[in-house]
């Protein structure tokens, strides 16, 4: 009898030992939890002070504080009066007098302005896309050794580094600044663009057409021409439809600082003051670079189909094309 209450006994007390013990346990867990919580936190506010004191710097060094804008806000409320002029619709309905636009785009002929725009763009584009697909092919791995395959690598890099607009620049000589010059930019320009992305794309290739035909005793040039290149052709398309966006948003550019198309309009009018004219060609760039975007995000889905990133609707294009516009003005 006595031995079984001292079982009894002993058991009530390894429960409580136990039970104090998960008690223990439990508490030390909040203690970690709360201290993880608030180092989170404290790097979390470190990290959004950071951010506020590079802004303030930030605007500092560009002269946001001084007093300059303060004094031309009312010019700007004035244009604004001339960006979007008013009309009253049938006697009852205010809103922008869309005419006005509509006229001009007729008198300044802006459509064959839109042309030579794209057609900077297009020529651009294919006239860099063989070149960007062979450096493409030749800075990767299986196909150059490394540390071989970096030169082709670096070439690009310095390429990409390089904005179309400095590229402009750099082919004055060849004749000024001219739909010309503005073209071989945009071709060197998407050499680097593309290739680069080329490059990665290859990375990814299946190696069973590759293994496929080194077994049949191939040299390296049937290997990339039968098993790299095959699997190339969507990807390459896709991404040159891509890179064709950007030139078109860079053409744009490319024009203000003259080299023809829609840019050279939009500068005349905004050094003449015409702020309507101004808007009218504004709004048609956004129209073609649109338009264009709309043509290029179908076709990539086609050809990467399950690809949801691609589909991006009407208003999403229009509402993310001024951060579109000023990266192609950046690059």
């Amino acid at each position: 009898m006595s031995t079984d209450s001292d079982s009894l006994t002993e058991r009530l007390l390894q429960r409580l030992l136990g039970g104090s013990r998960g008690d223990s346990a439990v508490k030390q867990r909040h203690i970690e939890l709360k201290r993880a919580r608030l180092v989170r936190r404290l790097a979390q506010s470190a990290l959004l002070a950071g951010i506020a004191a590079l802004l303030y710097v930030s605007l500092n060094a560009a002269g946001f504080w001084s007093t300059e804008w303060v004094v031309y806000w009312p010019q700007f409320v004035e244009a604004l009066a001339q960006y979007f002029p008013p009309k009253l619709y049938f006697d009852l309905l205010p809103f922008v007098d869309l005419g006005r636009y509509y006229q001009f785009v007729n008198e300044a002929g802006l459509v064959g302005e839109a042309g030579i725009t794209l057609a900077i763009a297009l020529a651009g584009t294919i006239m860099g896309a063989p070149l960007a697909l062979l450096f493409g092919i030749l800075g990767n791995e299986r196909v150059i050794p490394f540390p071989f395959n970096f030169l082709f690598r670096g070439v690009m890099s310095i390429i990409r580094s390089i904005p179309a607009l400095v590229w402009a620049l750099i082919y004055v000589p060849l004749g000024g600044i001219t739909p010309v010059t503005a073209t071989l930019a945009l071709g060197t320009d998407t050499i680097g663009e593309l290739g680069r992305l080329l490059t990665d794309e290859l990375e990814e290739v299946d190696d069973g057409p590759i293994e496929g035909i080194k077994s049949t005793g191939a040299g390296k040039p049937q290997i990339i021409t039968f098993g790299m290149i095959p699997q190339m052709v969507r990807p390459f398309i896709a991404w040159a439809m891509f890179v064709l966006e950007n030139n078109v948003r860079s053409a744009v550019s490319l024009g203000i600082i003259g080299a023809g198309g829609l840019g050279v309009t939009l500068t005349i009018e905004q050094q003449t003051f015409n702020f309507t004219n101004m808007m009218a060609t504004i709004l048609f760039i956004v129209i073609l670079v649109i338009s264009v975007e709309m043509i290029s995000q179908r076709t990539r889905s086609y050809l990467r189909e399950g690809d949801d990133v691609e589909q991006l609707s009407f208003y999403q294009l229009a509402v993310g094309f001024p951060e579109r516009m000023a990266d192609s003005l950046l690059k």
